[in-house]
C-alpha cells in the first residue's frame, strides 16, 4: 500500500532529515525514500488540506488519473471550484497532473505530527 505522509516541519527538520538520509547512504545503509509533502504550521496544512480538498483526495485515491470532471461528479461539486481545489493540490505536491488527467498516486494519506499546548 502507497501512502503519503504529511508533516508538520520546519526547514531545518526536512534538511537535518535530508543530512541524516545522507550521511547513511554514505555509510551504505539503505533507506527507503517515504512520498511526503511538508508544511510549516498547521494554519498552511489546513489551508491547503481543508475538508472539501480531503474529500478531493479521498475520491482520488487508487483510482488513476481522472479528469476534472469526473474528479467533480464524484465529490458532487462545481467543476471551476473542484478545478481551483485541484490546481491548490497539484502546487502543493498532493496530486499530479498527468497527460490523461490529474492522479493521486497512493492509497492513502498518514499525518504525522503532534499537537502541543502553548507555552
Amino acid at each position: 500500500m502507497r501512502t503519503l505522509v504529511i508533516r508538520l516541519s520546519s526547514i531545518a527538520d526536512a534538511k537535518a532529515r535530508f543530512v541524516n538520509a545522507g550521511q547513511k547512504a554514505l555509510e551504505g545503509v539503505v533507506v527507503p525514500a517515504t512520498p511526503s509533502v511538508n508544511f510549516p504550521s498547521y494554519d498552511d496544512m489546513h489551508r491547503v488540506l481543508a475538508p472539501p480538498r480531503l474529500a478531493i483526495v479521498k475520491a482520488m485515491a487508487g483510482q488513476g488519473p481522472l479528469a476534472i470532471r469526473e474528479v467533480a461528479r464524484r465529490v458532487g461539486r462545481d467543476v471551476q471550484a473542484v478545478h481551483k481545489d485541484v490546481t491548490t493540490l497539484v502546487n502543493a505536491g498532493v496530486l499530479d497532473r498527468t497527460d490523461a488527467g490529474v492522479e493521486y498516486p497512493y492509497d492513502q494519506l498518514h499525518f504525522e505530527f503532534d499537537v502541543k499546548s502553548a507555552a
